[in-house]
């Protein structure tokens, strides 16, 4: 991008520029780390509504900072010295808010070079945000260079699963059959959340490896009931088997296949009339809030009435989880409805059962397209006007091997976390991958334990983001 500046004596009062900015959390973030301001206003959702607003602030100097921006790289531009304000602030900013921030040349002073611009910011609805003055010396030799490169600078926060974790400290430890827990990522991860009290474990597997196992790796497995079984398929067979009687309240994958264990489920009577299938819920550090993608593991090419099973079993999860009324996301390639991308079709039609209450408990969009789902400037640019765009909880995908990309792409090169669960049937499930680290196992195991504890007594626990709009 070039830059151009224009110099004092080519500058006439009433000269304006003007930008246009949707507030996002990571402007907060941002702002919030550069700034070391920390104020709960701009940081946590519940504070603000506390205090009468309806989301997380953001900072009255973030809007300072956009004038100064504009002084600096417009008008007057490169070369401009920043020498006075005077900004008062009539309203506040809120995430999601659209910005219209301007400054006008109002008054020009030969000695000195100096140069008084008035301020002004509006938000959507036609309500000035700031007013105010500012005063430059402009420079007076012309210009043209290419934008400077600057570093490229995230926030990147992982909480969900700590409110999550959290949240899990005033219920009690539900009984989990492991299958074959066989090697050091998953018995670790048994052991970890065993000792931090969310869950007692049965081990099923063979008992000779397992008590080799956790002798090599120093976990004392002491206490634990152990279910020995020959090899993965009859630990699989067997931890199903506890299951279905009563003697565990979630199943749970250890070191076997996932076909092993779920070819056990299916077999089983913990099938139910809903439609069996995998959720991730993902910690991404850029994104303001958990975000739900599903199906990534058990459903390879869903059909319509699979994929209507699939959305009301992550909706579901949403609200054991806090998150009352859902917003799904139905992903295609594009975001308008073409016979020839059956994905379009199906998200078309799953948004009409949604109106018919067919899916109910959540508010449903598609096809979008990945940047719209989760971008505010993606829809807008898009003329897109919808209340999921740019906030979906939950991504609905068109196949496995898509969620399965997504899902991977998020965690390995936007370092989400990744907490996996199987719903639909009469249990949860917890299906987490060899890949996953330890702080994604241990709230897998959080979800399964709010999932069982809400099917016992129907108290929904709540990690909903402060963030979240």
């Amino acid at each position: 991008m070039r830059l151009q500046n224009q110099c004092f004596n080519e500058i006439e009062v009433g000269d304006s520029v003007h930008l246009q900015h949707i507030v996002t959390q990571r402007d907060i973030q941002l702002f919030a780390t550069v700034a070391g301001d920390f104020n709960p206003m701009h940081l946590e959702a519940a504070f603000a509504n506390h205090a009468g607003y309806s989301g997380a602030t953001i900072s009255s100097m973030w809007l300072g900072a956009q004038i100064s921006g504009l002084l600096g790289s417009q008008l007057p531009g490169p070369g401009t010295v920043y020498v006075g304000q005077n900004l008062q602030f009539q309203a506040v900013a809120i995430l999601g808010d659209t910005l219209d921030i301007s400054i006008t040349a109002q008054e020009k002073i030969a000695e000195g070079n100096f140069v008084h611009f008035d301020c002004l910011c509006t938000n959507q609805h036609g309500q000035t945000v700031m007013t105010g003055s500012v005063k430059v010396i402009a420079p007076t030799e012309k210009i043209s260079i290419n934008q400077p490169e600057v570093g490229l600078v995230s926030v990147q926060t992982h909480d969900a699963f700590e409110r999550l974790l959290e949240r899990c400290k005033s219920l009690p430890a539900i009984t989990v059959a492991v299958a074959h827990p066989c090697d050091e990522a998953s018995l670790t991860s048994v052991i970890d959340a065993f000792l931090r009290g969310l869950i007692v474990p049965i081990l099923v597997g063979p008992e000779v490896k397992i008590r080799a196992l956790a002798a090599q790796c120093e976990l004392d497995i002491s206490t634990l009931k152990i279910e020995n079984t020959a090899h993965s398929h009859a630990a699989a067979r067997r931890a199903v088997e506890l299951v279905e009687r009563g003697d565990a309240a979630i199943l749970m994958k250890g070191s076997l296949h996932t076909d092993e264990l779920m070819s056990a489920v299916f077999d089983s009577g913990l099938r139910t009339e809903r439609r069996i299938s995998h959720v991730f819920i993902m910690d991404v550090p850029t994104y303001h809030k958990p975000l739900f993608v599903t199906d990534a593991a058990i459903n390879i090419v869903p059909d319509l009435m699979a994929k209507c099973d699939i959305c009301q079993n992550a909706i579901d999860l949403a609200h054991v989880l806090g998150i009352p009324n859902p917003k799904v996301a139905i992903l295609s390639a594009v975001e308008t409805v073409n016979p020839k991308i059956a994905s379009t079709v199906d998200a078309a039609s799953l948004c009409k059962m949604a109106d018919r209450g067919q899916i109910t408990g959540g508010i449903l969009d598609g096809p979008l397209a990945l940047d719209n789902a989760i971008s505010y400037e993606s829809a807008r640019i898009k003329n897109i006007v919808s209340a999921v765009a740019g906030d979906a909880d939950i991504l609905l995908v068109p196949d496995l091997v898509t969620g399965n990309v997504l899902a991977k792409q998020l965690s390995f090169m936007n370092n989400a976390d990744a907490a996996g669960i199987v719903l639909g049937a009469r249990v949860p499930i917890v299906l987490s991958s060899r890949a996953d680290n330890a702080r994604a196992k241990l709230a897998s195991c959080a979800v399964a334990c709010l999932l069982a504890n809400s099917m016992l007594d129907s108290t929904a626990i709540s990690i909903a983001s402060p963030h979240a709009k």
